[in-house]
């Protein structure tokens, strides 16, 4: 399955997620599956969009298009890191009692 791992610093959480959530369409017509939004615990403006999509290709053209560009400026994102994945294994442990 392909994955993509975005790292990004936004300027103000609220502003980024408004407009992350106004391109949910455009995400989904491009191939984004899921997604899980993350913070890391000691900036809460340094955020991971971590996403299932239909296919590396699709991410790839989605996330270097100059649309994509002009919504990350919009949306005070300063240079995100793309990792692409392509996953090998998936478990779950449970919950120890």
């Amino acid at each position: 399955m392909p994955y993509v791992l975005i790292i990004h610093e936004v300027a103000d959480y609220p502003a980024w997620k408004a407009i992350f959530d106004a391109a949910a369409g455009i995400r989904r017509e491009a191939g984004e599956i899921a997604y899980q939004v993350l913070k890391y615990d000691t900036d809460p403006n340094r955020i991971v969009h971590y996403a299932l999509w239909s296919s590396l290709d699709a991410a790839r053209a989605f996330f270097e298009s100059d649309r994509l560009v002009e919504i990350r400026a919009k949306a005070g994102v300063e240079a995100p890191e793309f990792i692409y994945l392509e996953q090998l294994e998936r478990g779950e442990l449970g919950v120890p009692r």
